[in-house]
Order: C-alpha cells, then structure tokens, then sequence
C-alpha cells in the first residue's frame, strides 16, 4: 500500500482525542470497531472522526492499528484482530504495523507479542504518559520494538508524527518489547501509587474521626503543601477511572515482584473500594468518594490561604 490508513481501537476519552488528533491533522478517518459500545462512546467517536468498521474490515484495508484500551481488555482486542487478520485471503493480507499502547506489564505485553509470530503484522510495545490530546496538552507515546522490527517501528514514528502525535522511540542496546511496558509501569508506581496512597491515608483518617483528617490536612498543609496540590489536582481525576486504576496495578505488582509488589497489591485494592463507591454511592455520609472529595475542597481552601 504507498498510503497509510489509520484504525485506533477504544473511542473511549484517551482514544477518541488521539483520534481527533490525527483526523484533524490529516490522516482521513480513523477506522474503529464500535460492536457493544454504549451511545456516549458511539457519539464521542463520531465527532473524533472515528468511523466503525468489523474487525475484517479494519485488517483488510488499515497499515496501522493503535489499541488504546482498559488494561483487562488489551489480550482480548489483540486476539480479535488477530482473528480477523486470519480469515483474510492470503492474497489480501498486507504488512501492518499492530501498536498495543495498553497499560500492562512487560509479561503481559511479551506473551501478546508472541500471537502475532508467523504473521506479517509488526508488534510494537507502546505506551501514553500524560494527559489526552487538546489544543494545550499532546502526551508522550514511547514505543519500543523487537530489534527484527525497527524499521517497522521508524515507519510508526514517522506517520504519527506527521499526524500530530509526540512519538518517542526506545531504541539502543538491550531495547525491546517489554521496555516501553517497564517505563509505563515505573511511572504508574510513582505518580498513580502515590495517589492511591494519599487516598488511603485520607480514608484511614477519616476511619479514626473526622477530627483525625482535619488534623491530617493541617500537618500536610505545615509540612508537604505539595502534596496537597497533588491531592487538589489528581484524586478528583482518580475517581471516575478508579476502576482502571485498580487492574493497572495489579500489572504494576506483577512488575515489581517480590514482597514489595504487596504494596501495589493494596493500591489496586484501594482503587477498587473507591471504583466501587463511585458507582454505588454506598454509606450513610455518602461514602468514600465524598470523603475524599471533601478532603480535596479542604485542601483548596487550604493552599489558597498558603
């Protein structure tokens, strides 16, 4: 094929606004398959640019095929391509370039890998540090390749830059697929364990009195303001994507291994009782969302007077 054409599987708000990214940059309509997805996401992929298309479709007429998904779900999309990409007519089948840019563990994108050995689909290990594409924010995607598959990972470099997305290749001594997966899981223990240690500590206070989390706010606001603008900032965010969050460091555990991956093990635990409370509203005061909602307008307040 001497043009390339885009499909980006998960219109969900990372996905779609990549989209729009390179739809608007000039890539043409992005190919994306819709099966089982609810009308907020149809209508979101729409005006992304997004056009539906069976899995059949996508193999049959795409060069490139981003996977931008929940972490549970990044094995089951890259079967169902693969399954589509096998019913194919050998006389159709065509180099494609398969980035999976899924927050899972190095093992997890190693044995995905490893479907797509025998095909003439290209795997690149991808992941997204930052915050979705708009006019002021364009996230870093870092992408890493099995050394057979560098040229196909300079080809990926170069369209999706052309097409406005900040591409980072990992490349160099030792480089491979994993890598892009270790750096996405080194920055998710860093920045989400964090917040879901901030949670903790804010419910775990909150569970002693609400006297014992006022004090919490005071001692952080004399000793570690910073950390209250991380709580401002990023636990409103945390909430609606808890449920997430909580798979995502379960991957992070396996990542760690040994006794410390407990510490992540806890974290995932964490997210899950606030994913739980975010759709159930469970308790007599509101539950643990709006506990921690009233910490964070608490610590508002708190900074404005710093």
């Amino acid at each position: 094929m001497s043009s390339h054409t885009i499909a980006l599987l998960g219109p969900g708000a990372m996905g779609s606004a990549m989209a729009l990214r390179l739809f608007s940059s000039g890539a043409g309509p992005i190919m994306t398959n819709l099966d089982g997805r609810s009308e907020a996401a149809v209508e979101r992929a729409k005006v992304s640019g997004m056009v539906h298309a069976s899995y059949s479709e996508i193999v049959a007429k795409c060069t490139i095929i981003y996977s931008v998904v929940p972490p549970k779900e990044a094995t089951r999309v890259a079967e169902d391509v693969l399954n589509a990409y096998r019913e194919l007519a050998e006389v159709a089948r065509h180099d494609i370039i398969f980035a999976d840019c899924n927050a899972v563990n190095p093992e997890t994108i190693k044995q995905i890998a490893q479907l797509f050995t025998g095909t003439e689909i290209r795997f690149l290990d991808g992941v997204i540090i930052g915050f979705p594409p708009s006019d002021n924010n364009n996230p870093g995607i870092y992408v890493s390749a099995h050394p057979d598959d560098l040229s196909a990972l300079d080809v990926f470099t170069e369209i999706s830059t052309k097409f406005g997305l900040y591409i980072i290749p990992l490349k160099g001594e030792g480089a491979g697929i994993g890598d892009a997966s270790a750096l996405k899981m080194s920055h998710a223990a860093i920045v989400k364990g964090t917040i879901g240690i901030c949670a903790t500590s804010i419910l775990a206070a909150q569970a002693s009195s609400p006297a014992t989390a006022e004090g919490l706010l005071h001692a952080m606001s004399i000793s570690q303001p910073a950390f209250l603008d991380i709580i401002v900032r990023l636990i409103p965010q945390m909430i609606p994507k808890a449920y997430r969050m909580a798979f995502e460091m379960e991957e992070v555990s396996g990542f760690v291994g040994g006794e410390e991956s407990k510490t992540f093990e806890g974290i995932a635990k964490l997210f899950e009782r606030v994913a739980e409370a975010h759709t159930s509203q469970k308790g007599v005061d509101g539950g643990d969302v709006n506990t921690l909602l009233r910490f964070v307008d608490e610590s508002k307040k708190t900074l404005g007077t710093l």
